[in-house]
């Protein structure tokens, strides 16, 4: 893989961190600028419909530039308003960063994950994929527990802080290495995405039923992901019985099986995720299944962390492979449509599992959320693989 790949992993990595971080983070925030938990919560809210909204509206407005001017915009953008949200004393201006860092972050994602095809050959888009989502999971893995316990030591102001300075290496790695790329514009007024294509055209895309099909399938995969991992800190220590300093061990085991999932994945899309992914949804239904029943069990609980984290990062990986494959045909778009319903997935899920904790089913109750959600993607993917039969 070009070696420019994994420094856009990096700035993933840090941008990932900022997106997790703030679970641990709310407490500090509330009494700090003098709002409600809740309240604090809402920043975490904020960054998600920042990423929806911002993966396609960002992708549309810089077509007609340089990929690499539009990467180092977006990551110059989200370096600052970290620092703003560093120094600030109202809750206002914070959360108006964290919107704005939502969409730098969904910006960069969409465009990297375009670039970063573009690098390879056709046939390699799933490793390719797999490198820069590796920042992702390496967040998960290194960037939120040390987040969170850097806010613990220091302040949360000291998170913000540390995500900035992060940052700075990635921009100047990617001013530096990521190279202009045959898609980029050879002058004013061109479109990025090359001759003979334009918005509307790629936006017809979204008509064809398999690409649809694929990304309903990524935010439901993804739904069920978050909707567990957020959660899963009070199932460790309400439903496990594990004292609250084993939370980061297993967050950490989590994030560990999330990366290897996601190399494994990026082979594995490439080669045959259609024979792949039918196998890896039943294993991923009946994994979240085996959780909730077995969450009474530490060690059988502990266990079956990593093997979940693998198969979800794994089977969500490939999707999202699966949605650049058909999107071919909208080359400045295909990686924001894969952003869009990845973060539709993450605020679905949460939300979720949220509503089934208030509704009084219990710490297990967003593990079966988890498994209802693999379900219906089962569903989907029978009913895509129905019509792919009637229409051959």
């Amino acid at each position: 893989m070009p070696f420019p790949l994994y420094l856009l992993g990096l700035a993933v990595f840090a941008q990932s961190t900022s997106e997790f971080m703030l679970a641990g983070l709310a407490p500090d925030i509330a009494r700090d600028l003098g709002v409600s938990v809740p309240t604090a919560g809402t920043l975490t809210s904020a960054f998600a419909v920042g990423m929806i909204v911002g993966a396609p509206l960002t992708a549309l407005l810089g077509r007609r530039r340089p990929g690499r001017q539009s990467l180092l915009v977006f990551l110059g953008v989200f370096l600052a308003v970290h620092v703003v949200g560093a120094l600030t004393g109202d809750f206002s201006v914070l959360l108006a960063t964290r919107v704005l860092a939502a969409l730098a972050n969904a910006g960069f994602l969409a465009v990297g994950l375009t670039a970063a095809t573009a690098m390879v050959a056709p046939d390699a888009k799933g490793r390719a994929t797999a490198v820069l989502l590796g920042g992702t999971t390496l967040a998960c893995v290194v960037g939120v527990p040390a987040g969170a316990a850097l806010g613990q030591l220091l302040g949360w102001r000291s998170a913000f802080w540390a995500v900035a300075l992060v940052s700075a290496p990635a921009l100047l790695a990617v001013a530096r290495s990521v190279p202009r790329g045959p898609a980029d514009p050879a002058g004013p007024g061109t479109d990025a995405a090359g001759p003979g294509t334009d918005a509307r055209a790629e936006l017809r895309a979204l008509r064809r039923p398999r690409l649809r099909s694929v990304l309903c399938l990524a935010a439901l995969v993804n739904g069920a992901t978050f909707c567990t991992f957020t959660y899963l800190a009070p199932l460790v220590t309400e439903v496990c019985g594990l004292e609250a300093r084993w939370v980061p061990a297993v967050l950490a085991l989590f994030g560990a099986g999330a990366f290897a999932g996601v190399t494994a994945a990026g082979r594995l899309a490439d080669r045959g995720a259609r024979a792949v992914l039918p196998a890896a949804g039943a294993a991923l239904l009946a994994g979240w299944a085996a959780l909730a029943v077995a969450a009474g069990q530490p060690a059988a609980a502990v266990a079956l962390v990593p093997v979940l984290g693998l198969l979800a990062f794994g089977v969500g990986s490939t999707l999202v492979t699966r949605v650049l494959y058909e999107a071919v045909d909208a080359p400045s778009l295909g990686g924001a449509f894969a952003t869009s319903a990845l973060n539709v997935g993450a605020a679905l899920g949460p939300a979720l599992g949220g509503a089934a904790l208030d509704g009084g089913l219990g710490h297990r109750s967003p593990v079966w959320v988890s498994a209802l959600l693999m379900a219906v993607a089962g569903l989907v993917a029978r009913g895509s693989a129905r019509r792919r039969e009637r229409s051959a």
